[in-house]
């Protein structure tokens, strides 16, 4: 791709580094904020470096917040007793959108996967165990995505857990091998929360 300033061509390559984005939806997007006035503009940049400079992670679940404890963490009618694992905060938001669940999370971070250079200390799994150890959660949902990786991890955490004394149970495979928790129906989501299968490695 040809470019006529070399400004336009730096925007249009940072953009075309985000997932998804090639770089004709890049330059679209760059066009786009030039057409904006420079208020708009500056106020698109400012959202963006105070998201990477302000955004904090719960210090109970890992999951994205603007305080030390995330708002579902500090919701005093939430179940403290059932934890629900995910793999990050999408995954969370799309368990919420359900509106199914009232127990809390823990977030992951990611999941296991040794071709990418991400093992079991590369996430937030230790802290899983220490919240358990409490004896405050009697069930832990093991809600990570239908792929090698997901049943990876699975296994890794049971493994963990099955000397405490914790219920283990994953959600129902209502989401077809392969799929993303995310892109999951939020009906499909629902019922496999609801309909859960102990864990038995």
């Amino acid at each position: 791709m040809n470019f006529s300033s070399r400004l336009l061509e730096t925007a249009v390559n940072e953009f075309s580094r985000l997932p998804g984005v090639g770089q004709k939806t890049a330059l679209r997007l760059v066009l786009h904020l030039l057409n904006q006035s420079k208020e708009d503009v500056q106020g698109f940049a400012s959202a963006l470096t105070r998201l990477k400079n302000e955004i904090r992670f719960c210090k109970v679940c890992g999951n994205i917040s603007d305080s030390e404890t995330c708002e579902i963490c500090a919701a005093p009618k939430r179940d403290r007793s059932l934890v629900c694992i995910v793999e990050d905060t999408r995954d969370v938001m799309a368990i919420e959108n359900t509106n199914q669940y009232n127990g809390v999370y823990h977030v992951l971070g990611g999941l296991i996967s040794p071709m990418d250079g991400i093992g079991p200390s590369d996430l937030n799994i230790d802290r899983l165990a220490e919240r358990v150890k409490t004896g405050e959660i009697t069930e832990v949902i093991l809600a990570l995505s239908a792929t090698m990786e997901g049943d990876t991890t699975i296994f890794y955490i049971f493994k963990k857990l099955k000397d405490l004394p914790v219920k283990v149970s994953t959600i129902a495979r209502g989401i077809a091998f392969g799929g993303e928790i995310e892109y999951a129906d939020e009906i499909t989501l629902a019922r496999s929360i609801a309909t859960r299968v102990p864990y038995t490695g």
